[in-house]
C-alpha cells in the first residue's frame, strides 16, 4: 500500500440537515461574509432547512461548499499530497490547494447552482451491480440513447443521467439485466448532454476569474489527472456535463503511491468509495471489434495498452503539421486535456526548435506529455542528427517519424538511447517512436531490430553503448506503426480499406518471426475528419489513431487567421496534389489546398519545367517573364541570389557550391524557393499573396466542416484541439454503438 496521503470533499447528495454543525460557529466573519454573498443565512439554511431548501441545488450547492471549506479550515494537519473533490466537492479541494479565497470560491460555486437550477426535467440513477460497459450496453440495444453515464464511481458502480420519463424503462432493463437502480433526489440530469447550456454559460462567467498556482495538485472529475497550469476555468465548465470519473481518479491516486484517504467533514461516502476503490485491480477495457462494439464509449475505443503506456484518456494522438502549424499552444492544450500531441518541428530552425521546446516544459514540466516530429532529411543527415540530440537533451520522450524511406542512425539512436533490461531481464526501451508509414515495405523495416551495420557504426561512434545495442536487437525500431493514408503533406495517397488489414498481417508475421513480448501496435491516420471515419477506422483493427488536417483550423494551431479563415469553408473535393518543396527533384507530392489559391497549378508548372528543361536559360521567355513578374515578383537572378545568401547563412555551402556548377540543380533550388515562399506568406497570412499560399491539407477538413455545420464549432475559434478530438471519439463510439445494435 501507498505511504502518501489525499483528502476528498463529498459533493451534492451529501447534504443534511444540521450539517456543519461543528464547524459554523468556528467562523462567524466567514459566515457573515457568506452571508452577504448568498443573502441568506448560511448557517439557518444548513441548521435549519426551513422548507427542505437543502433538497434544491440552487441551495445545496453552496451549503455542501461553504461546510467543506470551513471543515477544512479548521483543520490543523499537514497538507496533503493529493487533493480531490466530487462535483460540487472539486471547489472546496481548489480552495484546500490555494486555487483561489474563501469567498471567490462560494461566488463561483453560487454561480453554478444558479445555472444548473435552471435545468429541470431531468433525473438520476445510480446502477450498481453491473460494470459501465454493460450499463451502456443494455442501453444501446433497447433504444435508450437519450440518457448519459453522468458518474463513474466504480466499476460496477455508475450514475445515469437523462430526461425523467425515460428513467423508468431504463431502471426495468438495468433490472432485468441484473443490475440495481436507485433514484437521486435531484432536480435535473446533471453532469450530461442537457447542461451543455449551463456549463457554456458558466465558462462565459469564470472567464474573469483569476486563479493561483495551485499548492498541491487536485485531481480533475473531468480528466482524472491533475489540474494542469491554466485549465482550471476550462475544466470546471466543462465538468459540469461531463461525467465525474470519480473511480479513474482513486486508481491514478492508488497508482501513485496514495495509501489514505481522509474524507473532509463528517460524510463517509467517499471514505467507502475508496475502500471499494482499493479492493478493485485496474482492468483496462479490450480493444473495439465489431462483436463488441455495441459496449464502446470513447475512453475504450482502440488498444488499452497504448492509452496506458502514453497515459492517454483516448488512443488518439495530434500529429505534427509542418513549421510549426503543431504549435507550443497546441501541444500544451491536448496534454493538460489528458491526451498528446506532436510538435510540428519540420522546417524550423534548431534555435526555434530549442524555444520551443523550452516552452512546453515551462508549461507541462519535465515530465508533460508531448512529443515532437522528426522528417527525414536524406540530404542533410547533420541536420537530421543534430535535430536528434537537441531532442535527447530536453528529454523528448517521443517522436512522430514521418517521411522516412529507410532506417536511418539518428532514427536508431533516438530510440535505442538508454535501452536496457529490466528487472526481470526483459529488454526495455524508454524512448518511443511513432512511424507514419504508408508503404509496406517502409512498415516492415520499423517493424524489425535496427540493421546491425547501423547498431555497430553507433557503438564505434559512442552514441549508443555496447549493451543498448545489444538490447536493440531484441526490440523493433517502432512499436507504434502508424497507416498514413490520403492526407495533408507527403502522401502516397493511400487508401486505408486496403492498408490498414495488410498492415495489421504484417505485423503478425513480423511478431511471429522474431518473438516479441510487446505487441507491436498498428495506428490509422489520414482522412479522419468524421466519427463515422475514426469508427471505421478501429472497425479495420487500429489500435489507435492520429489526426492532422483538422487540427490546423483551430485557435491552437501556428498558423494565420487568413488560412484557417479558408480551411473552415472547404469542402471534400478542395484539395489537390502538388511536388513537395522539400523533396523537389524526386517528385515526392503533397496534398494541399486548392480552393482560393494558384499554388497547386504553379508549382506542378515548375515541376512540368524542371522535368522538361536542363537550366533556367532553356525556358522561353514568355514562360520566364510570366513566372518573374506573376508568381515570384522578382527575377530568377534575386531569387539565386536569395538563395545563396540563405544557404551561406545556414552553412550549407556545399549544397550550393554544387548548383553553380550544375544548372539543372541551379534551376532546382530557385524553383524550391518558391515553395519556401509560399509557406511562409501563408503562416503569415499576407493576404497581398493569397493566390500563393502553400496549406497543406487533406479531404478530412473538408469533411469535418460538414460534421459540424450549424453547431457551435462551425466557427474555427470554437475549435479547440481538446474538443476536436472529444467530438470525433465520442462521436464514434455513438456511431459503433447504433451500428451494432441495428446489425
Amino acid at each position: 500500500m501507498g505511504t502518501l496521503t489525499a483528502w476528498g470533499f463529498a459533493g451534492q447528495g451529501s447534504q443534511r440537515k444540521g450539517m456543519g454543525a461543528a464547524v459554523l460557529d468556528r467562523f462567524p466573519d466567514r459566515c457573515a461574509a457568506a452571508d452577504a454573498i448568498l443573502g441568506y443565512s448560511i448557517r439557518d439554511l444548513c441548521r435549519e432547512n426551513r422548507d427542505g431548501r437543502l433538497r434544491q441545488t440552487l441551495y445545496a450547492q453552496p451549503a455542501i461548499y461553504v461546510v467543506g471549506a470551513l471543515s477544512y479550515l479548521a483543520m490543523d494537519d499537514q497538507e496533503p499530497h493529493f487533493v480531490a473533490g466530487h462535483s460540487v466537492g472539486e471547489y472546496a479541494a481548489l480552495l484546500a490547494a490555494g486555487c483561489y479565497d474563501f469567498e471567490t470560491g462560494l461566488r463561483l460555486v453560487q454561480k453554478r447552482g444558479e445555472l444548473m437550477a435552471r435545468v429541470d426535467g431531468g433525473g438520476m440513477l445510480a446502477v450498481i451491480g453491473l460494470e459501465a460497459e454493460r450499463v451502456t450496453d443494455v442501453l444501446a440495444a433497447h433504444g435508450l440513447a437519450d440518457v448519459d453515464v453522468a458518474n463513474y464511481n466504480l466499476r460496477r458502480q455508475v450514475v445515469l443521467s437523462g430526461p425523467r420519463a425515460s428513467l423508468p424503462a431504463v431502471t426495468l432493463e438495468i433490472e432485468r439485466a441484473g443490475g440495481r437502480c436507485v433514484a437521486l433526489d435531484v432536480s435535473a440530469a446533471f453532469h450530461s448532454r442537457y447542461m451543455a447550456e449551463a456549463a457554456a454559460d458558466f465558462g462565459e462567467y469564470i472567464r474573469s476569474f483569476r486563479f493561483e498556482e495551485l499548492r498541491v495538485p487536485v485531481i480533475s472529475n473531468v480528466t482524472a489527472q491533475p489540474y494542469a497550469r491554466g485549465t482550471i476555468a476550462e475544466l470546471l465548465a466543462k465538468q459540469i456535463s461531463a461525467p465525474v470519473r470519480w473511480g479513474d481518479s482513486m486508481q491514478y491516486l492508488l497508482r501513485h503511491g496514495v495509501g489514505e484517504l481522509r474524507e473532509i467533514g463528517s460524510t463517509r461516502v467517499l471514505t467507502e468509495l475508496w475502500r471499494a476503490a482499493r479492493e478493485e485491480a485496474p482492468l483496462p477495457p479490450a480493444p473495439i471489434s465489431p462483436a463488441t462494439a455495441v459496449r464502446t464509449n470513447a475512453e475504450n475505443l482502440g488498444s488499452a495498452e497504448f492509452r496506458r503506456d502514453f497515459g492517454l484518456r483516448y488512443a488518439y494522438l495530434a500529429g505534427s503539421m509542418f513549421r510549426g502549424v503543431a504549435s507550443v499552444a497546441l501541444v500544451v492544450r491536448m496534454a493538460n486535456a489528458g491526451l498528446m500531441g506532436f510538435l510540428g518541428t519540420g522546417g524550423l530552425t534548431l534555435d526555434e526548435v530549442d524555444s520551443a521546446l523550452r516552452e512546453i516544459r515551462r508549461e507541462l514540466g519535465p515530465a508533460g506529455r508531448y512529443g515532437a516530429n522528426l522528417l527525414h532529411q536524406m540530404e542533410d543527415v547533420d541536420a537530421e542528427r543534430a535535430i536528434v540530440a537537441l531532442y535527447l537533451r530536453h528529454g523528448v520522450r517521443c517522436i512522430e517519424a514521418a517521411a522516412y524511406m529507410q532506417i536511418t542512425p539518428a532514427l536508431v539512436h533516438y530510440r535505442f538511447h538508454g535501452a536496457h533490461l529490466d528487472s526481470a531481464g526483459r529488454p526495455a526501451a524508454p524512448l518511443r517512436v511513432v512511424a507514419k508509414v504508408s508503404r509496406p515495405e517502409v512498415a516492415s523495416a520499423f517493424m524489425q531490430p535496427a540493421p546491425d551495420a547501423i547498431l555497430r557504426r553507433l557503438v564505434e561512434e559512442g552514441a549508443l553503448t555496447a549493451d543498448e545495442a545489444e538490447v536493440a536487437r531484441l526490440l523493433p525500431v517502432s512499436q507504434d506503426i502508424c497507416v498514413e493514408s490520403d492526407s495533408a503533406g507527403h502522401t502516397d495517397g493511400g487508401v486505408a480499406l486496403a492498408l490498414i488489414p495488410v498492415m495489421t498481417r504484417l505485423r503478425d508475421d513480423t511478431m511471429e518471426r522474431y518473438r516479441y513480448r510487446d505487441r507491436i501496435r498498428i495506428g490509422a491516420s489520414g482522412g479522419l475528419g468524421t466519427p463515422e471515419a475514426v469508427a471505421a477506422a478501429f472497425v479495420l483493427g487500429a489500435d489507435f489513431i492520429v489526426t492532422g488536417s483538422v487540427n490546423q483550423c483551430s485557435p491552437e494551431a501556428g498558423t494565420s487567421p487568413p488560412v484557417k479563415d479558408l480551411l473552415a469553408i472547404l469542402d471534400v473535393q478542395d484539395t489537390g496534389y502538388a511536388p513537395a518543396g522539400d523533396m523537389f527533384e524526386l517528385g515526392s507530392r503533397v496534398q494541399v489546398v486548392r480552393k482560393g489559391t494558384l499554388f497547386t497549378a504553379r508549382a506542378n508548372k515548375l515541376y512540368q519545367l524542371y522535368r522538361q528543361h536542363e537550366s533556367l536559360a532553356a525556358i522561353d521567355s514568355r514562360t520566364q517573364h510570366t513566372i518573374e513578374s506573376t508568381w515570384f515578383h522578382r527575377s530568377f537572378d534575386d531569387v539565386w541570389r536569395d538563395t545563396r545568401d540563405y544557404y551561406t547563412r545556414t552553412g550549407r555551402t556545399g549544397e550550393f557550391e554544387r548548383a553553380e556548377r550544375n544548372p539543372k540543380q541551379r534551376m532546382a533550388l530557385v524553383f524550391r524557393w518558391y515553395f519556401a515562399h509560399s509557406i511562409r506568406v501563408a503562416l503569415e497570412g499576407d493576404l497581398t499573396e493569397r493566390v500563393n499560399f502553400q496549406v497543406h491539407c487533406g479531404p478530412a477538413m473538408g469533411s469535418f466542416n460538414r460534421f459540424v455545420r450549424g453547431t457551435d464549432l462551425q466557427e474555427w475559434r470554437s475549435r479547440h484541439v481538446d474538443t476536436i478530438a472529444d467530438r470525433l471519439m465520442h462521436g464514434a463510439a455513438e456511431v459503433l454503438r447504433r451500428s451494432s445494435a441495428t446489425m
